[in-house]
């Protein structure tokens, strides 16, 4: 395969507006699917894993679990979420592995926050007994961290350092990090030297077909073709990929918004 994975963007609309999140500044769109079964026809043998997510709340998409299913017979599916409405996928046998943003909870009080977690906990029980991966994902200075991490302790009765990932069950983990800078002309990271691993083992698509290098191009400003109307080979060997490809490999950042983007090389100095 090409590539390890591939993130999907079934919809850039969220429920939420949280001030970790670069926020969407393109129309809010659901993929249809239609749309959605062309896609998969194109990236077929080029990964095994898809991830549904850029931006947006994917369990916000009315047929979610038709996209899963629809999926599933050729991928490994993944997705990412904020739990707000992860009941709609509870019961859903075909999914690899859920990432719950458990930082998604700010200013709630603790009331709500028992309420949110209580369900989340119920949807994680169900999902591990299909033999889905549950990946809890927190940042380091959520103001509700205590909290959270006090309700699964108390829910895995298993001690937590609040600094540091651990596994907390059988298929169940808890991915403990610091915030990282969205890339964006505008912020105050810029380094032409570095790395990524977009274009070398993964790229990502927009709701509107527009093919990304990674996860982090939300707003699509490194247009590498259009997954609708290119082919996905054309795209691969097109001369903007395969520059961004041979500088990421020579440790040069050659588009301005990856110079302005320190996720990769961060997580590499851990």
């Amino acid at each position: 395969m090409i590539f390890k994975k591939i993130y999907v963007e079934i919809t850039n609309h969220c429920n939420l507006n949280c001030p970790f999140c670069i926020g969407n500044t393109r129309p809010q769109e659901f993929i249809s699917l239609e749309k959605f079964q062309l896609l998969l026809q194109k990236i077929k043998g080029y990964t095994n894993y898809l991830y549904f997510h850029v931006l947006g709340e994917p369990l916000l998409h009315p047929d979610i679990n038709t996209l899963i299913d629809l999926a599933s017979q050729n991928f490994q599916i993944n997705l990412t979420t904020n739990g707000f409405f992860i009941e709609r996928i509870m019961h859903n046998p075909n999914i690899r592995q859920v990432n719950i943003s458990l930082q998604s909870i700010l200013n709630y009080d603790v009331e709500t926050i028992k309420k949110y977690l209580d369900k989340v906990f119920l949807a994680s029980d169900n999902l591990v007994k299909n033999n889905t991966i549950i990946n809890y994902r927190i940042w380091i200075d959520n103001q509700n961290k205590d909290i959270i991490i006090k309700a699964l302790k108390d829910k895995y009765n298993v001690e937590i350092d609040s600094s540091h990932s651990c596994v907390l069950a059988p298929n169940i983990y808890l991915q403990i990090e610091k915030e990282f800078i969205w890339p964006n002309k505008n912020n105050s990271y810029y380094n032409i030297n570095g790395s990524c691993l977009g274009c070398r083992d993964h790229i990502g698509i927009l709701v509107d077909g527009t093919v990304v290098p990674c996860c982090l191009d939300s707003s699509g400003i490194i247009k590498l073709g259009n997954i609708y109307k290119d082919d996905l080979d054309n795209i691969i060997k097109s001369k903007l990929f395969q520059e961004l490809k041979k500088g990421f490999e020579n440790n040069q950042k050659i588009h301005f918004l990856c110079r302005s983007c320190n996720f990769y090389d961060s997580k590499r100095k851990k």
